[in-house]
């Protein structure tokens, strides 16, 4: 691999690291400090944010080389590395422009190629301008990426509804206001426990803007991975599509079709919780989530 692919390489993972709008709001309050270093307990009060989820954040950009750490005692002095101060600046620099407008027609060129044969063009160009409607009504960011994510799925879930009998694998959609705690927590231990041999969708009544920090950090404590999940608004396809609709706390926002299991399970909401209650509510999800799964495929 030649240079310029490594650069290319070693760019786009750090657009991934600050994709996570806090990491960047992190590296920005080092890079402003008086002396050009900070502690997780002044960035936690800086950022309204509990230590444990500045640690977490503090944790990626320490391994993808964004900043040093520096003991001192017990505790410990963040800077950001001299080797990549130049690449920061630019990051953030790229961070602050306002974003351009989504371009909904590449998108939907995109989709239409990858679902040639099985949905057509117009379909996919109304799925694509609907999602991007909805996300912007529910905010936040990456709203071109969000977009053509949140549309192949709902295009994926328009095939799989259409033709039943030929999935071959059982269908779950978890379902709580925000789509920012708990489903996105049943989800993600579902997808890490079942791997290929589950589908898993998930959805919000009221969805929030982004997940909540203390979610990402209790997943990753179990080697549950995030990844690029974000809230995404309940739809029709999604709860046609699915074989079992589980809901939190959404009362009747589910539409109820004949033929779908509807489980509804009593949990409390996490937001604004500590992370140690946090904890508990996710492993009372898991073993729901292990229950559920050997329903599905007698296993675990």
């Amino acid at each position: 691999m030649g240079s310029g692919d490594a650069d290319g390489d070693a760019g786009a993972r750090g657009l991934s690291v600050l994709a996570e709008p806090t990491r960047a709001r992190i590296l920005r309050e080092i890079r402003d400090a008086p002396d050009g270093r900070a502690m997780v307990s002044r960035l936690a009060e800086l950022l309204d944010l509990r230590q444990p989820t500045i640690s977490h954040h503090m944790k990626a950009l320490l391994d993808e080389g964004f900043v040093t750490r520096e003991p001192d005692g017990r505790r410990a002095w963040y800077r950001i590395a001299p080797a990549q101060a130049d690449r920061v600046a630019a990051l953030l620099e790229a961070d602050a422009e306002p974003a351009g407008e989504p371009d909904l027609d590449r998108i939907a060129d995109d989709l239409t190629a990858r679902f040639r044969g099985v949905v057509s063009p117009e379909t996919v160009a109304r799925c694509v301008r609907e999602s991007h409607d909805m996300l912007v009504a529910s905010g936040g960011p990456l709203v071109a990426s969000r977009t053509s994510a949140f549309a192949a799925s709902r295009l994926d879930a328009i095939v799989s509804a259409a033709s039943p009998h030929g999935r071959g694998r059982p269908e779950v959609l978890f379902v709580c206001v925000k789509n920012a705690g708990r489903s996105q927590m049943a989800a993600g231990i579902l997808r890490h426990l079942a791997g290929d041999h589950v589908v898993v969708r998930t959805a919000g009544s009221a969805p929030a803007s982004a997940m909540a920090p203390a979610i990402v950090v209790a997943l990753d404590e179990i080697g549950v991975p995030v990844g690029g999940e974000f809230p995404k608004p309940l739809t029709d396809e999604a709860v046609r599509a699915a074989d079992v609709v589980v809901t939190m706390g959404c009362g009747d926002a589910c539409p109820v079709y004949s033929g779908r299991r509807y489980l509804d399970w009593e949990l409390d909401d996490p937001a604004g919780l500590p992370l140690a209650a946090v904890r508990g509510i996710r492993d009372d999800i898991e073993a729901r989530v292990r229950a559920l799964l050997r329903e599905l495929l007698g296993t675990l």
